[in-house]
């Protein structure tokens, strides 16, 4: 499945390369797909605020969402396919009955666009990350905020819960999981961190070691702007 800019989804066969449908009902550019653990659904959010529900077995648009102010730009399936996330420029995320269209939460509290949502794999949890430099964490049943995670520089694009087998074992309730739950994020300031739920502590930052990371630039003559503006994107550093 591919997402476009021309308000048109894709479905690929991975081995041969066929097109096997397009799904055209959205009237602006689809930023993002995901199919439904189950393997019943596929959910498309775009540019034209709303969420489409695709049967996978005949291509057909079970239902439309309609609810956010700004474009989707991602959705997440609980993992019994019974809800689907949506995260949108409109700062929101919004928790649907998959069946019936219902939005059962709207989560309020990121103070810039939201752009990545993950399920963790009990299904209770929820993690956004947004524009303003945060995950939050949060319980869809009570719609509430568990917890916010700070540390990141720039917009958090992209998120991974780890859940050790003990967690999903365990008989018992949201505190028990969340204790033996870890997250992974991914940011525009290139790192990954990745986060105790349970204490909100940053566990490690990863990052890639840049070709130029730590070379003293200050006081070189003769580099253009554009030179030395690549440079330190690449590592380099100046000491004013």
């Amino acid at each position: 499945m591919a997402v476009t800019t021309n308000a048109s989804n894709y479905g690929w066969n991975v081995y041969s390369g066929e097109c096997l449908k397009t799904l055209e009902e959205h009237t602006a550019p689809v930023v993002s797909v995901t199919f439904s653990p189950d393997n019943q659904w596929l959910a498309s959010g775009s540019f034209d605020t709303t969420i489409k529900l695709w049967a996978v077995e005949t291509g057909e648009c079970h239902q439309t969402f309609q609810g956010h102010g700004n474009s989707v730009w991602a959705v997440a399936f609980s993992p019994d396919s019974n809800y689907l996330a949506s995260c949108s420029y409109d700062q929101m995320v919004k928790l649907w009955d998959t069946y019936t269209g219902t939005c059962l939460h709207t989560f309020k509290g990121h103070q810039g666009p939201v752009v990545s949502l993950a399920f963790n794999a009990r299904g209770q949890h929820l993690a956004s990350g947004s524009f303003d430099r945060t995950v939050k964490l949060w319980n869809i049943q009570t719609g509430q905020c568990l917890r916010t995670l700070y540390g990141h520089t720039n917009l958090v694009s992209a998120l991974a819960f780890q859940s050790p087998d003990s967690a999903l074992d365990h008989p018992d309730q949201a505190n028990i999981a969340l204790a033996r739950e870890n997250l992974l994020s991914g940011s525009f300031d290139e790192t990954l961190r990745f986060w105790n739920l349970q204490t909100g502590e940053c566990l490690q930052t990863l990052r890639a070691e840049r070709p130029y990371e730590g070379m003293n630039i200050t006081g070189i003559t003769g580099l253009t702007v554009a030179q030395r503006a690549t440079l330190e994107a690449l590592g380099a550093v100046k000491f004013e």
